[in-house]
């Protein structure tokens, strides 16, 4: 029996009317992505990547077309199945960190557990045990204006990972930061890939692209080149070595 793809967007069309305009943002886009790939979105300005990233992470509805997620259709959800969705299926990391400034780590980190219903003790150990995945178990109390860039960004993809969710969007993640701390970053991002999460990655960095294993290329609202990337770029110590082994990288998931 053939898996169904984890995403599947057939003849996908977003359009705004502005006064007498009307500005055809995606024109058409069919794409399945299946689960545990790691997909890198890219395109220039205008090409539609952002608002196909915000129909993907359920923050718009399509005019046209349909979407599948996990098997549920979402392309006519009311706002507030949307956001359910949001919540159970999808976790953001943003280009702005988009953390809440008086709240700890620990609290960030739980912030859509509350949302689940789920009891104060056990937010506090998954949220504890999660920042420890991310390398910040020393940090739970500390608040974003006491971390670095790179501890913030970690704090938000902890924040993305704690509810299992079905795919990871992640949103120009390294955007604010230096070169140094954006390695680190990419690095943490292979390595929730190698566990099997599911990375659609938003970003006009070739070099940050590079990372991911299949490449989306994106112009004037339709997909230009779709392809897999035969020069994966791999900084997380482990996974080097593992290339360096010659270990096939989609039978480590």
């Amino acid at each position: 029996m053939t898996q169904q793809p984890l995403i599947t967007l057939n003849d996908i069309g977003r359009k705004y009317v502005i006064g007498a305009e009307t500005i055809h943002a995606l024109k058409s886009v069919t794409l399945a992505i299946n689960k545990g790939e790691f997909v890198a979105l890219m395109g220039p300005s205008g090409s539609g990547k952002s608002t196909l990233m915000n129909i993907l992470g359920c923050l718009d509805t399509p005019t046209k077309g349909d979407y599948i997620l996990n098997g549920i259709h979402v392309s006519k959800m009311t706002d507030s199945e949307l956001a359910e969705v949001r919540n159970k299926e999808i976790g953001f990391v943003f280009q702005t960190f988009n953390l809440l400034p008086r709240s700890s780590s620990l609290d960030n980190v739980a912030l859509p557990l509350v949302y689940a219903g789920i009891s104060r003790s056990e937010r506090e150990e998954r949220a504890t045990k999660t920042l420890e995945s991310v390398g910040l178990g020393n940090r739970v109390d500390h608040k974003p204006n006491e971390l670095s860039g790179g501890q913030r960004q970690r704090v938000a993809v902890a924040r993305a990972l704690i509810n299992n969710p079905s795919i990871i969007l992640a949103d120009e993640p390294t955007g604010n930061l230096d070169t140094k701390t954006s390695v680190e970053i990419m690095g943490l991002l292979e390595e929730i890939h190698s566990k099997g999460n599911t990375i659609i990655l938003v970003t006009h960095e070739e070099d940050i692209a590079m990372h991911a294993h299949r490449i989306v290329r994106m112009r004037d609202g339709l997909i230009e080149n779709d392809y897999q990337n035969e020069n994966i770029k791999t900084v997380s110590p482990r996974l080097a070595e593992m290339k360096q082994k010659g270990v096939d990288f989609e039978q480590i998931q």
